[in-house]
């Protein structure tokens, strides 16, 4: 559980998301055991707060979860550069996308979130192109004051 506050531990949330994502898979029954996994990080701020994990670590365990067992990583981040920020962690450039963090960039990211989660379990892949939408409202609209 996390909470809001103006400190983002971005890195620790990741981490022990991860971590205990890797473990229900691990530890759940092959019938019941997800096929494919989508972890989306959704983020308004910088890195400012995380004590456990560094961003090599978190790059490392992504790595592994996408080339061991085929994860898809999706960062959409507002208030900073998406692009850069989740290169860090070794997540592809058209996996990361910028927002605005107002009422309707925030609902264009949830509609788009949903469209692109029912491509992945149908087809298994990630269409680069349904983020689209979100990087023409940004376009359109203009970057918000930091």
């Amino acid at each position: 559980e996390y909470q809001v506050g103006g400190s983002t531990a971005l890195l620790d949330a990741i981490g022990r998301t991860i971590h205990k994502i890797g473990n229900a898979q691990k530890n759940t029954a092959d019938d019941y055991r997800a096929e494919k996994v989508m972890f989306v990080i959704i983020t308004d701020g910088e890195e400012n707060a995380s004590r456990e994990y560094s961003a090599d670590k978190i790059k490392a365990q992504i790595e592994r979860q996408q080339t061991k067992y085929g994860w898809e990583f999706i960062f959409l981040g507002a208030n900073i550069d998406a692009v850069q920020t989740a290169g860090r962690f070794g997540i592809a450039p058209d996996r990361a996308v910028d927002y605005l963090a107002d009422s309707a960039g925030t609902e264009l990211n949830f509609k788009v979130m949903s469209a692109a989660v029912s491509t992945f379990r149908e087809k298994g892949t990630v269409d680069e192109a349904c983020f689209e939408d979100i990087r023409k409202d940004v376009q359109r609209r203009g970057k918000r004051e930091r």
